[in-house]
């Protein structure tokens, strides 16, 4: 099991465009185990790979129904709306506001190096704009309409 350093909002690499995966490969593989055991040792639903400071196109995501791995994602479809707070594990302690699609669809490759579609709704639509937006360099931050509260502030709102 492997941690990998989740690098936070400030860093540089979180504000670059990722690189696109040509091929998986070995190295690919141990990264994504990594990623995974990272994001699960943080308690995180997604992790992107700039987030460990990697600029490569690779997101995991386990929202509790099953774990995705998505290289080269692209979001081909997304229809409806879903307004709510947002964390992450690069910006630790906050949330914010953020409208994401009710449903999206994503084509991208797997650990083997397969194209498959992937489709979602609620939390699992969320999580894959989430963190594709990282590959992208755009963090929550940025489309949260209301700024971001501290997470204490706001669970003890919804006390």
């Amino acid at each position: 099991m492997a941690i990998r350093k989740i690098r936070e909002m400030g860093e540089e690499c979180l504000r670059k465009t990722c690189k696109v995966v040509p091929e998986v490969n070995l190295r690919t593989k141990i990264l994504i185990k990594d990623m995974f055991d990272t994001m699960y040792h943080a308690n995180g639903v997604g992790l992107a790979a700039p987030q460990v400071g990697v600029l490569k196109r690779i997101v995991v995501i386990d929202c509790g129904d099953a774990p995705y791995v998505l290289i080269n994602p692209e979001i081909i479809e997304r229809s409806g709306e879903q307004t709510g707070y947002e964390g992450c594990l690069s910006i630790p302690g906050k949330s914010g506001k953020v409208t994401r699609p009710q449903y999206v669809k994503v084509r991208a490759m797997n650990q083997n190096g397969e194209w498959y579609e992937l489709e979602g709704e609620d939390l699992l639509a969320r999580a894959i704009c989430h963190e594709c937006d990282h590959l992208d360099g755009i963090l929550y931050a940025d489309l949260a309409t209301e700024g971001l509260v501290n997470n204490e502030e706001l669970y003890a709102e919804e006390e």
